[in-house]
């Protein structure tokens, strides 16, 4: 994967928003009693780079934020990462490839949450060898309807500042 200099440094740049967003997220945590739940901030960032970058930075993001929790969280942590975004990004992408810009930013990032919370279900199974782990998937796609609705909320009212700076 080849990236000119300064596309290397935005997506840098972006890389490290997500990082902030994701240590602001960490340090309100605690506000929501459910384990497993997160708001999902860093999302924007991927969201951005789809929506604006392309699928192949969308990728990259998803997949450095995994390496980042590889190296704070561990291999499971990456693991359920990696499989989440990898997830919502496909399905993200597939949205905009089949709807053709018909669905807002808002939509698109539900479908990414719940698609994220199912990918990360689907590690699960994987690696607890066991079925049973998939009665919390109505929990986590309730949490990611409503992850979503901010992420994608949050995304529509900072896109003009993030295309300013970036751009």
């Amino acid at each position: 994967m080849k990236f000119s200099a300064s596309r290397t440094a935005l997506l840098g740049l972006l890389f490290a928003l997500s990082l902030v967003l994701s240590l602001l997220e960490a340090s309100i945590s605690g506000l929501i009693p459910i384990p497993g739940i997160k708001l999902g901030l860093s999302n924007i960032v991927t969201m951005y780079c789809l929506f604006c970058l392309g699928k192949r930075e969308a990728f990259f993001i998803a997949a450095l934020k995994s390496l980042f929790v590889l190296l704070t969280r561990g291999a499971v942590g990456a693991a359920m990462s990696f499989c989440g975004g990898v997830c919502s990004v496909a399905a993200m992408l597939l949205l905009t490839i089949v709807g053709k810009g018909r669905f807002s930013y808002t939509f698109t990032s539900v479908l990414g949450g719940v698609s994220h919370n199912a990918g990360q279900i689907g590690m699960a199974i994987v690696l607890l060898h066991s079925n049973l782990v998939v009665y919390y998937l109505p929990i986590l796609a309730i949490s990611g309807v409503l992850t979503g609705i901010i992420t994608g909320f949050l995304l529509e009212r900072l896109l003009p500042h993030l295309n300013r700076l970036f751009h």
